[in-house]
């Protein structure tokens, strides 16, 4: 164990930290090399603390949610590995919805619901939590987060914690400008519009069985691959290029919806990441359309 690692563990016994975790474990993929350090903070606090013995002795951080959008290279993470699901507090006063960074994004429309507030039904089946949902502006089904946050906390670089409004962020189709300025989610606050629990309660089923009925939720994947290229739909491109089922290694085109990559073999990151590289050259050949990975892609190359 390096002076470096030692000296980051002796500063933060109290939190648990893992060393030489394997990110499979968390990632929705079941793929992914390890992390060198791997912290699960109950509170910002520690968050702070973790960040702040990080910046001393130079190690890099990688900041994770649930891990649903989400592919780790087989080599795994450097240095420190923040997960932040175990921070995951829900709360309702009135129209405002208050939810931490690792809160699931399903839990917290739940939450809404039984608030009689409308505006989250959209995510009422998107796997991914709170803080992942912010940084990737993500959405489904005709709505998206920057539709109904109002502001968030978060910690910036130099550990400080701000908070920004939505118009602050940036917000565009599955962009935030958490994603450029290295700022970490830690709270999140939804203003909602008052509705009929009934019918806020039969878009969520409605949206839970679009879902169900179009996505391979019987196999490990990493949700939608691809962004939604102007003027195109993924999936019928895919479709189109003869792509359905394709498979590398254990990574496999879904049978069910071509946008989605499925883990049907003990897939590796490496199968994941070469079945995506060959679906862009192949649409690009035949299309000339670009597609733009949707699914975050962090961590090293194997060796060897």
């Amino acid at each position: 164990m390096t002076s470096q690692v030692e000296a980051f563990l002796q500063a933060n016994q109290a939190i648990e930290i893992h060393q030489a975790e394997p990110l499979s474990l968390y990632t929705f993929t079941k793929t992914g090399g390890p992390a060198d350090l791997l912290a699960l903070p109950k509170s910002v606090a520690e968050v702070r603390q973790l960040v702040a013995s990080a910046n001393e002795l130079t190690l890099p951080i990688t900041i994770i949610g649930n891990a649903s959008n989400l592919i780790v290279r087989d080599g795994g993470i450097k240095g420190l590995v923040i997960i932040l699901t175990a921070m995951n507090q829900i709360k309702v006063e009135g129209n405002l919805v208050t939810a931490q960074a690792g809160a699931g994004i399903i839990q917290t429309s739940e939450a809404a619901y039984s608030g009689s507030l409308t505006g989250l039904e959209f995510a009422a089946g998107i796997p991914g939590s709170v803080g992942g949902a912010v940084f990737m502006n993500a959405g489904a089904y005709g709505g998206e987060i920057s539709d109904v946050l109002t502001r968030v906390d978060v910690l910036m670089r130099d550990n400080q914690v701000q908070t920004l409004t939505a118009a602050d962020l940036d917000f565009s189709y599955r962009h935030s400008l958490i994603q450029d300025n290295g700022s970490i989610v830690l709270v999140a606050y939804f203003e909602m519009a008052t509705g009929v629990a009934p019918t806020i309660r039969a878009r969520m089923d409605e949206v839970n069985a679009l879902r169900a009925a179009k996505q391979p939720l019987e196999y490990p994947s990493c949700g939608s691959v691809f962004k939604r290229p102007v003027g195109h739909f993924v999936g019928p491109l895919i479709q189109k290029a003869g792509l359905q089922g394709h498979q590398i290694g254990g990574a496999q085109v879904s049978k069910k919806h071509a946008g989605f990559i499925v883990n049907i073999d003990h897939a590796t990151a490496t199968d994941y990441l070469t079945l995506i590289e060959y679906i862009q050259k192949t649409i690009w050949a035949k299309f000339n359309v670009r597609l733009e990975p949707e699914v975050r892609i962090i961590g090293q190359h194997k060796q060897g």
